[in-house]
């Protein structure tokens, strides 16, 4: 068993610290508090090989493992999550559906300009009305001839505003419950397609999100993802994704809440010591370390089994549930170590706290995740083989370049 990181995944690591310690953090706390994207942000992460960064070469990515992706993420959530949201959407949600599920034809057509950062992708599941219960979905899409017409509203949907593609799940024929699900490669230039930003939020603010209006939108039968009824273990597949990249996000969350505290610690002064001398502060940061390394642990496992195609449902739920799970902690302690500091802006701490507090609720909350872990305990759970499962790691077939024609 080896756990070092490979040259390349330290390079990685290096380069995403350096890009969003250099340019994201000095601007980082202006959007969070005007609640406005980084307009800049898209067209560097795609300069930087990042929106398609384990896609493979021949479809317009980088070329990298599933790994990298999760380092990639731990960096970017290290300065804010709104970084590592564009990842988990964009990426891993959408991208690597495509890569899972699509044909060659919609790799062509869809994967590559979004592995290249020319177009931006998002994945729309959830609706007013069906969170949790995925399968309580009301949208439907009815097919007419080549096309299937798409009606219904999603919401809190990242990238609402932002994105040119989305990955939509879908009622075919509701009468049978989650196995008339299906999924759909719509663009936002299709007829009927509305969406607006969701304001207010607690945390995330640097990043949007929105929600989704289809109105008689037709969207050609090519554009399905998958056989009709597929749709949801096309969702569920997803979510392994996203989970995965959300797992590796709070991980680098944690890290943050660590390292401000620790610098903290040593800088203020309490009864003639630095708190950091204090025992009831030491066992806070003793905290944050210990659940740093097990969240950590527990994605790069996660990230092996996706490169060896193993079926990681159950590492990455564990994963996720962990790592958020602390990363909430870590932030309320980090909070408490900065005193009133910490309840004010002036110290990232309170901003970590407020995006902590989401990963907890999307992308399955954590009462979701405890019947999951539960459940696979007690043998009530067995994951069954999908009809296309997510690729393993190859990297003579991941760094081939495209055939000339």
């Amino acid at each position: 068993m080896d756990f070092r990181l490979s040259d390349e995944h330290r390079m990685v690591q290096q380069m995403v610290r350096e890009f969003a310690e250099r340019e994201v953090r000095p601007v980082i706390k202006e959007h969070d508090r005007a609640q406005k994207p980084i307009p800049w942000l898209f067209e560097r992460m795609a300069t930087l090989g990042l929106l398609g960064i384990c896609i493979p070469v021949k479809y317009g990515g980088a070329g990298m493992d599933y790994i990298s992706l999760g380092l990639a993420c731990e960096e970017l959530e290290r300065i804010d999550s709104s970084l590592r949201v564009v990842m988990s959407v964009h990426v891993a949600l959408n991208s690597l559906s495509l890569l899972q599920w699509g044909t060659e034809e919609q790799k062509q057509r869809y994967l590559v300009p979004q592995a290249k950062g020319e177009k931006i992708a998002a994945y729309a599941l959830t609706e007013p009305g069906a969170g949790s219960d995925a399968a309580a979905i009301r949208t439907t899409a009815k097919r007419q001839g080549d096309v299937y017409i798409l009606n219904g509203e999603k919401t809190w949907i990242s990238l609402a505003d932002l994105a040119d593609h989305f990955l939509v799940i879908a009622k075919t024929d509701p009468e049978k419950g989650h196995r008339g699900m299906s999924a759909f490669i719509v663009e936002r230039s299709f007829p009927g397609v509305k969406t607006g930003t969701i304001h207010g939020k607690l945390g995330v603010r640097a990043g949007n999100t929105g929600w989704i209006v289809f109105e008689n939108t037709p969207v050609p039968v090519e554009n399905r993802l998958g056989e009709e009824g597929e749709g949801f273990y096309i969702a569920m597949a997803a979510l392994d994704n996203g989970r995965y990249t959300v797992a590796a996000g709070a991980t680098g969350l944690i890290r943050a809440c660590l390292e401000a505290s620790v610098k903290y610690a040593n800088e203020r002064m309490t009864f003639g010591r630095r708190i950091g001398e204090h025992q009831l502060v030491q066992e806070m940061i003793a905290k944050m370390a210990t659940n740093y390394e097990i969240a950590r642990l527990l994605y790069l496992r996660a990230g092996w089994m996706k490169n060896m195609g193993l079926r990681n449902t159950r590492e990455t739920s564990l994963a996720k549930w962990f790592a958020t799970e602390a990363a909430v902690q870590a932030a309320l302690d980090a909070i408490q170590i900065h005193g009133a500091y910490g309840y004010s802006d002036e110290y990232d701490v309170e901003r970590y706290l407020r995006n902590a507090k989401g990963e907890v609720i999307y992308e399955g909350t954590s009462q979701i995740h405890t019947i999951l872990q539960a459940e696979y305990a007690l043998g009530y759970r067995k994951d069954r083989p999908l009809r296309c499962e997510l690729p393993a790691y190859d990297p003579e077939v991941w760094r081939a370049e495209p055939a000339v024609a």
